[in-house]
């Protein structure tokens, strides 16, 4: 039975750079995937290009009941820390916006980096390779896979969330802690569209590929980016974002004119040319169909000279406080994260160990630090990954 300094399962962002961190200080490490293909995610991600990190991560960037659970990792390894390594590489990159950095080529530029340097740092990896149990023993821990058998002193679980289960996600990592007794906080998609029924959802059937910039809130959090309308409801970067803190049955609230008093521009119009249709008007504010489809909805034929101020009043109201209540998201199926997972209360910050299984770690998506779009996910991987490579 082969021996090993840890084992590493799931060779997704946070494993890779786990694995490279430990091999370069010369532990022997095996690293395991299941997965015919090392970094779906990271290939995907990005739109092919991969989000790779955000130069502006902290703290309030990530979702925890322990808000506070990533600092010291983030601290320990900071973007710039992987930008180094990308410029080693030379792999070209631009800002986005917002300290958001992607390839200038395709995402898979960003795997290979993290399969060369796990060559040199002596890692093996072996995939496709099925976990099938984790057993603690007299000398560390045992792992079955599909063929095999290992010991190694620690075992650093890597496996991600349940988040787009067509590339191998599922719920192995909370399994896992769940058979050493650990807590594992309910988990839901998060960073996913979110889909609506009925005259809400024919509406926005209508608005298909409509995208507009808004300001968006949702349990006193705002965000402002862009939203787009699709045959299932709403998506964009707006309600990706939104959805991280959206629970099933609240309302969400969007400004789709932000910086505009759309009531007073339609009263001004009101004075100044009473015989304009209202949907000219709101055209100049937004989209051409969305002006008209928010008009027939009103069921308004008449001009704007014609028209009440309280029901214009309802008109602004409906472009500057639009309420809406989704009545579920696309789930895992297209969920760019999973929010939730294992306890942080039951590991430690510094090291990703868990506390009541000693050379048990946990790192990455399977943990319950879920970042914002925009890299933070990414760069959580690999804080989390060296804070645990550098213990094992």
């Amino acid at each position: 039975m082969s021996e090993f300094d840890a084992i590493i399962i799931g060779a997704g962002a946070a494993g890779l750079m786990c694995a490279i961190t430990a091999g370069g200080r010369g532990r022997k490490i095996l690293l395991l995937d299941h997965a015919d293909k090392i970094g779906e995610k990271i290939r995907i991600s990005g739109g092919g290009r991969c989000n790779f990190t955000n130069l502006n991560a902290t703290a309030e960037n990530y979702i925890s009941q322990n808000p506070r659970f990533c600092i010291s990792a983030l601290k320990r390894y900071r973007p710039e820390n992987f930008v180094a390594m990308v410029e080693r590489h030379e792999i070209k990159y631009f800002e986005k916006t917002l300290g958001q950095l992607f390839c200038q080529g395709p995402a898979t530029q960003i795997v290979e980096m993290l399969l060369g340097e796990c060559r040199d740092a002596g890692v093996e990896i072996k995939n496709p390779a099925s976990v099938k149990g984790v057993i603690k023993n007299d000398n560390g821990y045992r792992v079955t896979t599909d063929s095999d058998e290992f010991n190694s002193a620690s075992v650093v679980i890597a496996s991600g969330g349940l988040s787009i289960p067509k590339i191998g996600a599922s719920d192995f990592g909370q399994r896992i802690a769940r058979e050493f007794g650990l807590n594992v906080i309910p988990t839901n998609p998060a960073l996913v569209p979110l889909t609506f029924s009925g005259a809400e959802l024919e509406n926005m059937k209508n608005l298909a590929g409509v995208s507009l910039d808004v300001k968006i809130g949702c349990n006193k959090t705002i965000f402002s980016d862009a939203l787009l309308f699709t045959h299932r409801g709403l998506s964009g970067p707006a309600i990706l974002q939104i959805s991280s803190y959206w629970n099933n049955g609240d309302e969400i609230i969007i400004d789709m004119a932000p910086g505009t008093d759309t009531f007073a521009k339609l009263k001004t119009a009101k004075q100044e040319s009473p015989k304009q249709l209202p949907q000219t008007i709101l055209s100049r504010i937004i989209s051409k169909r969305l002006a008209q489809s928010i008009v027939d909805e009103f069921g308004l034929r008449e001009a704007i000279g014609q028209i009440s101020d309280k029901t214009l009043f309802k008109l602004g109201a409906r472009i500057n406080d639009w309420r809406v209540r989704p009545t579920g998201s696309e789930g895992y199926r297209t969920a760019e994260v999973t929010i939730g997972g294992v306890d942080t209360d039951e590991i430690s910050s510094k090291t990703m160990e868990a506390k009541k299984a000693p050379g048990l770690f946990f790192i990455g998506e399977v943990v319950d630090v879920t970042g914002q779009l925009g890299g933070y996910n990414f760069q959580w991987a690999w804080a989390s990954g060296f804070a645990a490579g550098s213990s094992i």
